[in-house]
């Protein structure tokens, strides 16, 4: 297996595990939004979709990483 074939495994490795840990935030953040709240829980889900925002950020900057190493390989640019 070539070096690039393992540098894009590594990011879509990377990628994906940044999508699973995205999904499980979205989920957190949803199952604060199923309840009645009190102020507390209003912070909880508040701070639940601040993580939420800051990991699909994560994912969107690692889907380009890789995107772009795909392109590279197939496309030589």
């Amino acid at each position: 297996m070539s070096d690039n074939n393992l540098d894009l495994d590594q990011l879509q490795i990377a990628y994906k595990a940044a999508v699973d840990e995205w999904v499980s935030a979205i989920r957190k953040e949803e199952a604060l939004a199923s309840v009645n709240h009190s102020i507390a829980e209003i912070d909880k889900w508040e701070a639940a979709h601040f993580l939420e925002d800051e990991l699909r950020n994560k994912v969107l900057d690692l889907k380009s990483e890789y995107e772009e190493a795909l392109r590279h390989k197939f496309f030589n640019f």
